[in-house]
């Protein structure tokens, strides 16, 4: 299926289009350094014959990008759970609304999660543009089925964008029959408080046809809560926020992007779990008709946040770094003493990790207990309501 030239700008590539862009990317010497140090027990025209055999994008995640994933898993984390109990219908094509936690793994542990529980199809990722900073990683996000979010546009542009976007998504569920995974807010929640932006939902009822609700349930929408034990990312994330308390106007760099992106892919995670809810469309179905435009958006959001922290997978240190930050024990009940020393000596192991000149050690252990904690508080706020 050709898809329309009106999507040619964000679009995955389509199978006809592969074969050109392998040559492109066999070509280019970043794009081979890169596989060589990435397989290094594979011969790279061994691996160029392999890549040359693929058709289509789905062909090329479970040929390089299943076992790649296996093979870190194995070294980077103590195992990876997808729990899908909670979907009932898993014959359809669904959008896949989550918290983000890392740049890369988010959506690519969900697509072998889903080759492993037996669906039939991985998903099309949302990908913000300012993280394709090489022509070859723009191209191999595209063959790794990812459409493109684009952000440096200015203000009239955005809603055009916004407008195609939607539009594309809703042809990628309805016609390609493909999943979707999209982040719930743009670029990580640095202190792991998930929220859902309301400016997300309304890009997505921007496409499709009939009314706000009518045009989300187009998109079956199932809100899924990611789960890292470990954060790779957290003391790089605890040293932006001293970088934008103490600089005024800091932004990060592309090289920053790419430092968060390596060091979250081939950082230590520990125990991983993604958790599904359900599709949110018989939830839709029983809110007014004639509820305000002004309100709608925000009841929705924060109906998928309570699926998202209600999913939650919690491990001992967010238990322990929630009752340190609020200086009670309160879930004691959820690690042992030998739990909480290794919590304390891991925190500190990731203050030393902060290279600034000035390090404020209170504040980076603040901001880091912070991150791990705030899961145990969103959860049982949800538990209760």
């Amino acid at each position: 299926m050709r898809t329309p030239e009106e999507f040619d700008e964000i679009r995955p590539y389509d199978p006809e289009e592969l074969p050109g862009v392998f040559e492109e990317l066999i070509a280019d010497p970043e794009f081979q350094a890169v596989v060589k140090q990435v397989m290094p027990q594979i011969p790279f025209e061994m691996a160029c014959q392999k890549l040359r055999m693929c058709s289509t994008s789905l062909e090329v995640q479970k040929a390089f990008f299943y076992p790649l994933i296996k093979d870190l898993l194995g070294k980077c984390s103590k195992g990876f759970t997808l729990n899908c109990e909670n979907l009932k219908d898993k014959g359809h094509t669904h959008t896949f609304i989550t918290n983000h936690r890392d740049i890369v793994l988010d959506s690519a542990l969900l697509s072998i999660g889903l080759i492993d529980e037996g669906f039939s199809n991985t998903v099309e990722i949302a990908i913000g543009d300012n993280l394709l900073i090489r022509p070859w990683i723009k191209k191999l996000v595209r063959i790794n089925k990812s459409f493109i979010v684009q952000r440096a546009v200015t203000m009239r542009q955005m809603l055009l964008s916004s407008a195609r976007m939607s539009k594309y998504m809703h042809y990628a569920i309805n016609e390609k029959k493909e999943n979707i995974w999209i982040a719930q807010r743009e670029g990580r929640a640095k202190d792991s408080n998930d929220r859902t932006q309301d400016s997300i939902l309304k890009m997505m009822s921007m496409g499709g046809e009939g009314s706000i609700i009518e045009r989300l349930k187009d998109l079956r929408l199932v809100p899924m809560a990611l789960s890292y034990e470990y954060d790779p990312c957290d003391y790089l994330k605890a040293q932006e926020y001293q970088q934008k308390r103490d600089i005024e106007g800091f932004k990060k760099s592309p090289q920053d992007d790419l430092t968060n992106m390596q060091t979250g892919i081939f950082g230590y995670k520990g125990r991983i779990c993604f958790r599904m809810g359900d599709c949110i469309n018989d939830w839709l179905d029983t809110l007014p008709e004639d509820m305000p435009k002004t309100e709608i958006f925000s009841v929705i959001s924060e109906h998928i946040d309570k699926e998202i922290h209600r999913n939650y997978e919690l491990y001992p240190i967010n238990y322990v770094a929630a009752d340190q930050l609020k200086g009670t024990h309160e879930h004691a009940e959820h690690y042992t003493g030998e739990d909480v020393k290794n919590c304390e000596k891991y925190i500190e192991s990731r203050i030393e990790l902060v290279q600034l000149p000035q390090p404020d050690k209170t504040f980076l252990r603040e901001r880091l207990l912070t991150m791990y904690a705030n899961p145990v508080f969103n959860k049982d706020l949800a538990m209760k309501g």
